[in-house]
């Protein structure tokens, strides 16, 4: 949900002055690759345990230059009604899905915007970003860490870039705040939200980038 950064993941994101040392990473713009990407999120359940759960679907794009991360931007759009939780109880997932928590029929979609990128290292980046949740919108943060990338390879013809994030929300902020536990106590589901992302990103194929050389 960083998140969902986001998206939520996802996330995900981008890395630092280590691009450079990427073989020809070409500029353009990179969408997610649905197939080796995870959006996860976790609440604390009665202080006993984090309750992990993931979204299935979602999509992010990323216009990136190498040279400048700094200025790179990303948009994730998330959609709440791919939730997907292990074992539920029967019932459960309307639960979820109604007024008291994701409310999907009024808000069809979780979505985050970057506003900002910090580089905190040669392959680490802080990501600000305005997350809109049940029609509420504030920033977040991730911490993201830059895995790698290539410009391209017979066997996969388009740029690569992969990426894991970090961050985490106050659920209540955005509306959400049934079953918060009373304070000082653990009695219910955790306020704050944490949220990991493993994403990867195909860019502009490895023709037009050897084309341009």
């Amino acid at each position: 949900m960083k998140g969902l950064g986001g998206v939520l993941t996802l996330a995900v994101v981008l890395g630092g002055a280590a691009f450079a040392q990427e073989a020809a990473l070409p500029a353009g713009s990179y969408a997610l690759d649905p197939y080796h990407s995870t959006l996860r999120f976790s609440v604390s359940h009665l202080g006993f345990s984090d309750y992990v759960m993931s979204f299935d679907r979602f999509e992010a794009d990323l216009e990136l230059d190498p040279a400048a991360p700094g200025g790179a931007a990303l948009s994730v759009t998330v959609d709440p009604s791919s939730l997907d939780v292990p074992a539920p109880p029967e019932g459960f997932m309307g639960e979820l899905m109604g007024e008291s928590w994701l409310n999907v029929a009024a808000h069809p979609e979780i979505t985050f915007v970057s506003t900002a990128v910090e580089m905190t290292g040669d392959k680490t980046a802080t990501v600000t970003g305005d997350l809109t949740l049940l029609g509420v919108t504030k920033p977040v943060v991730l911490e993201v860490t830059f895995n790698g990338g290539y410009a391209g390879h017979p066997f996969d013809p388009n740029a690569r870039v992969g990426f894991s994030g970090t961050g985490s929300f106050s659920r209540s902020d955005f509306g959400m705040g049934f079953g918060v536990p009373a304070p000082g106590t653990t009695m219910g589901v955790g306020d704050m939200v944490s949220v990991e992302i493993e994403a990867e990103f195909t860019g502009p194929a490895l023709e037009e980038t050897q084309d341009q050389d």
